[in-house]
């Protein structure tokens, strides 16, 4: 088995830097027992194994693992919060080409993601940190690349994290908007002029409301997202129910439904109309891997949290084809919808099925109550993989981002650095309405490219690694990382695009515009810093390292 292991060495972080960051480090005793054995690497026998997997892979556990793996699965379901990510996004394939592209767009997009699910649960049955992907980069590179590869998809994974939670509360903003115009003043009027500044305050309401529950009702958010998939269901079961059976308008027969296809409304070519149009899907889907940054909050991270995120994905799919069916049986004129200045057809397609005000605000009510706990959720994953970003001093200003509130049991400075770059991007919105569009498709870029790292750094290594873990897909782990890899290097330039030509600035999609900035803050840091001082995260040699993981797993095992 033993043979197993890549033969090249890890750099070393300085004993300086783990003095000064505080990494604590387990010393290997005389009589330590280096041979890998007959268990899997990853396998979880208890909390205490859990944190001397953690010690042996450089740091100390800082934070209390209370999450069980039905509550991993439910954050990793509140993360992605279908239907409501589906809801508020429906305009993307709307205008790329109505019900064939909402439907098979979203049926090619879960099996996709299902690809990436299961790659990136392989390699955090092995690697169960916070650091999630970026640490998993560096530790699966060789030493020629790890050090710039984990720089990348550190900030690429932290950037993804902060804008999808970012474009998460601006798009509640925005779907509470279009909730309150179902209240008319006239025909096709709403009562709500939603200027820029009321959206934006609004948006800052809600940011703030995220923030504090997360911050203060830490020990509570697993109960909350037990409760959000209960709620969740309940509500979507309503929508069904009612738009189905009362249809005041009429419905559409299933050929219209899944085989309707008009990119005329995009301006694109029909191919290109359709990818465009993919946002939808990618957009919902694309908290696929920020569940990684929980795992030293769960009590068996190196089974539970591959499990939860390839369990989540089947469950989203089933759940958004439940949601999105039902709506597009009973779809208005594409062409209106199309048009509506809110971007967000969803209140006026119920309020067009239901026919009542007062009916469509309460099935619109469970969409509302799932936005916020989406928020909550995003909040929290994206505080924790910024803060083991920055213990390994990636990020300016590193030691504050670094220290975890022991009262709150939250990295707390991380959290409110994260809310005022989320408060200071929003700010976009009084110089373009098309910012959401900006936020969701960096945040889908900056995730898909960090997911994307470990992935193909793993293909080019020979999947060696992963063979150690206990999740490991033998030939079909080979098939999903080719999948994964194929479809990053397709969305990239994809989600760039803007949704319909031609373009006004009023609505260009400024996602690279953002990505290019966060690009920048990253480069000038790595030069200034990072490339003399940088060494990744606190390891020893790679036959050492496995040794001690192996070694902690086999002796817990023993007790």
């Amino acid at each position: 088995m033993a043979n197993t292991l890549p033969s090249y060495a890890y750099g070393t972080q300085s004993d300086a830097f783990a003095a000064e960051n505080d990494v604590h480090r387990r010393s290997l005793g005389k009589g330590t027992n280096h041979s890998l054995g007959a268990k899997p690497l990853g396998e979880d026998v208890g909390q205490n194994s859990a944190d001397d997997l953690l010690e042996a892979m450089g740091y100390k556990a800082e934070l209390l693992r209370s999450r069980s793996t039905l509550q991993v699965a439910f954050m990793s379901f509140v993360l992605a919060s279908i239907p409501y990510g589906l809801a508020t996004t429906l305009y993307y394939p709307l205008v790329g080409g109505g019900p064939a592209d909402i439907i098979w767009g979203w049926v090619a997009v879960s099996l996709i993601i299902l690809c990436v699910a299961a790659s990136l649960g392989e390699i955090t049955s092995v690697y169960p940190t916070s650091g999630g992907v970026y640490y998993q980069t560096f530790m699966l590179a060789p030493p020629s690349y790890r050090l710039i590869m984990s720089w990348i998809c550190g900030w690429a994974f932290v950037v993804g994290n902060v804008t999808i939670t970012l474009a998460v509360n601006f798009g509640t903003t925005l779907f509470f908007a279009a909730c309150i115009n179902v209240f008319e003043s006239e025909p096709g009027k709403g009562i709500f002029a939603a200027e820029p500044y009321q959206i934006y305050l609004i948006f800052f309401a809600i940011t703030l409301l995220c923030n504090a529950v997360s911050a203060l009702g830490n020990k509570w958010l697993p109960y909350l997202d037990t409760f959000a998939i209960f709620w969740t269901f309940a509500g979507l079961i309503c929508i069904v129910v009612c738009v189905l059976a009362i249809a005041k308008n009429g419905r559409h027969d299933a050929a219209y439904v899944f085989r309707e296809f008009d990119p005329s409304n995009s301006g694109w070519t029909a191919g290109w109309s359709f990818c465009v149009g993919l946002l939808h899907a990618a957009y919902a889907t694309s908290s696929t891997g920020m569940i990684i940054s929980m795992c030293e909050e769960v009590q068996q991270p190196a089974t539970q949290v591959p499990k939860a995120m390839v369990g989540t994905i089947v469950l989203n799919t089933i759940a958004g084809l439940i949601f999105l069916i039902p709506l597009v049986f009973v779809l208005p004129d594409q062409a209106e919808l199309a048009a509506l200045v809110s971007a967000q057809p969803t209140p006026v397609i119920i309020k067009s099925a239901i026919g009542s005000t007062g009916g469509t605000i309460a099935l619109l009510l469970p969409l509302l109550v799932l936005a916020l706990f989406c928020g909550i959720g995003c909040t929290t994953a994206s505080s924790r993989c910024t803060w083991a970003f920055a213990r390994d001093g990636a990020i300016p200003g590193f030691r504050w981002w670094k220290q975890v509130n022991q009262r709150l049991d939250v990295p707390l400075n991380a959290m409110m650095m994260i809310m005022v770059v989320e408060l200071l991007l929003g700010l976009i919105y009084f110089g373009s309405s098309a910012a959401f569009n900006a936020f969701s498709g960096v945040g889908v870029i900056c995730l898909t490219l960090s997911y994307a790292c470990p992935i193909l750094v793993n293909m080019i290594t020979g999947r060696k690694q992963v063979a150690l873990g206990n999740f490991y897909l033998g030939k079909l782990g080979w098939f999903c990382n080719i999948v994964a890899v194929c479809w990053s290097a397709l969305a990239l330039p994809l989600f760039c695009m803007p949704t319909a030509i031609p373009v006004v600035p009023e609505y260009m999609n400024y996602a690279s515009v953002v990505f290019f900035a966060f690009f920048v803050v990253a480069t000038i840091w790595y030069f200034v810093w990072g490339k003399k001082n940088y060494r990744g995260p606190p390891t020893n040699e790679d036959a050492v390292l496995e040794a001690r993981r192996a070694s902690v797993i086999s002796n817990q095992d023993k007790i």
